[in-house]
């Protein structure tokens, strides 16, 4: 076993003279490698010291291109994106909540824009790369949707993408209706899972885990649509839905 020794200890006898010399010797080696090691390092930078400082000097120039590009390319086309569908959003805004009678013009408007101003579809295409771009892909979605245009409505919604608590799951809700109106049932019931499962509020959870269970009884899974419902009661019992879940519950029960 190895025992600690006192600076300027004396060995007592030949074993341990020995013991000394070799303890000596080992330390001497660990730094001699240690001033060998680091001897090399500084030879193998002076050598390459013409690449390093290009590699560096090529990360400073990526960081700053990009801290560039985000400062005087993206943010002005970010406002430029935002400035221009400020109309596109006012048809649709309009559409939703105005005469029925008007109502697919506006969405048209909304689309394809007026009075100056791109509408959605020149906000996707000029704009690819913005937040407001992505956003246009939500409202175009919605658009073609309620002008009975499920393909459309279907492509648009599934290139919009968000963490967003309510737009998320309202557009994966979307798809399902667009599916639903299809009479792609099986497709549709999976979107509204989904829409349901994305995010849990008081809101869109309730919401899509009725529609899913009522379409799971429109292709005969009594059980998924019970467990849909059994949730809406458990974890929603003050939403809308559950009011309505007792009745759908008695249909699933009887099947």
């Amino acid at each position: 076993m190895a025992t600690y020794k006192k600076r300027g200890y004396k060995p007592k006898n030949k074993a341990e003279e020995v013991e000394q010399t070799e303890d000596n010797s080992t330390t001497a080696e660990v730094f001699n490698t240690l001033d060998e090691g680091a001897s090399r390092t500084e030879e193998w930078v002076a050598a390459n010291q013409k690449y390093i400082l290009g590699i560096v000097g090529l990360i400073a120039a990526v960081v700053l291109g990009y801290l560039g590009y985000q400062k005087f390319i993206q943010e002005p086309k970010e406002q430029e994106a935002a400035n221009e569908m400020f109309q596109a959003q006012q048809y649709f805004d309009n559409a939703v909540n105005g005469n029925s009678v008007v109502r697919d013009s506006l969405y048209i408007l909304a689309l394809n824009g007026g009075e100056g101003k791109y509408g959605f579809l020149e906000i996707i295409e000029n704009y690819g790369s913005t937040k407001a771009a992505n956003l246009a892909n939500y409202y175009a979605g919605f658009s073609y949707l309620n002008m009975n245009k499920y393909q459309e409505a279907i492509s648009y919604l599934d290139n919009f993408k968000s963490d967003d608590e309510m737009l998320g799951p309202l557009a994966l809700g979307g798809i399902g209706d667009a599916f639903s109106q299809l009479d792609q049932v099986e497709e549709a019931l999976g979107y509204y899972e989904q829409a349901a499962n994305l995010k849990t509020n008081e809101f869109t959870t309730p919401k899509f885990l009725l529609k899913a269970a009522i379409t799971a009884l429109a292709v005969n899974k009594p059980e998924v649509a019970i467990t849909h419902l059994e949730r809406i009661k458990e974890e929603f019992p003050k939403s809308v839905e559950a009011n309505q879940a007792d009745v759908h519950l008695g249909r699933a029960l009887a099947m």
